[in-house]
């Protein structure tokens, strides 16, 4: 199953590669307008994160939920948890519920398909990798960041090899089909906020060929019931 997932992942990678091209870090203002109810928000939506970690193991591992996705998550023995609120528009009832600020942040951002809160123990290595869709922005807004002892934020994103450091409330929007990893060189856990945004301004036919893709992959996410 992960080999039939890496192919596909491959072949759709060709197809936006060779319709789309764009920079790893786009600017969040206007390709994401909305980002800043977010941003407004972010204080809000860290309590309801911290709450989710009060009862950090009942929150599923990322390759818990997909596994072909092992050989990032659970490379190294330490974890990645997802909380997922929304999942390529499938919402999750119960985790919405969790989450209400962050829920009604959510439900007013139609450019927002998929929503999680990511957790990443202390010492957690995810390795480079590359996301399939181009069709899609990946949103990171960091709620609780833990501090290296000399005051740096202790968890790195590193995108299309830069390395970037946010600190709490502050934000990015990258293209994931760049190669990217994280890390926590921290103590604690590093808590985020994901999102998948809709990439504005595709041709027609790539425009199109994402809606395809989103309408397979909510079928997917439905059959196994991920959310």
């Amino acid at each position: 199953m992960a080999a039939l997932y890496d192919h596909a992942a491959d072949l759709v990678r060709i197809i936006y590669d060779r319709r789309i091209d764009g920079p790893p870090v786009l600017n969040t203002r206007t390709s994401f307008p909305n980002s800043g109810k977010f941003i407004a928000a972010w204080r809000e939506i860290r309590a309801e994160a911290l709450g989710v970690a009060a009862n950090i193991r009942s929150v599923p591992r990322f390759h818990e939920i997909m596994r072909e996705q092992a050989d990032i998550s659970a490379n190294d023995g330490r974890d990645w948890r997802m909380f997922i609120l929304k999942a390529y528009g499938v919402a999750s009832p119960r985790n919405m519920a969790a989450c209400p600020v962050l829920a009604s942040v959510v439900a007013a951002s139609p450019d927002v398909l998929s929503a999680s809160i990511s957790f990443l123990a202390p010492g957690k290595r995810v390795p480079s990798h590359r996301g399939p869709f181009r069709g899609v922005l990946r949103f990171y807004l960091a709620l609780s960041m833990p501090l290296t002892p000399d005051g740096r934020p202790g968890a790195v994103l590193t995108v299309a090899g830069r390395e970037y450091r946010l600190s709490d409330g502050e934000c990015l929007l990258w293209d994931d089909t760049y190669p990217h990893s994280v890390r926590n060189d921290s103590e604690e856990v590093r808590i985020v906020l994901l999102l998948d945004i809709w990439r504005r301004d595709m041709p027609l036919d790539m425009v199109l060929f994402s809606r395809m893709l989103m309408t397979i992959v909510r079928w997917g996410i439905r059959f196994r019931g991920l959310t």
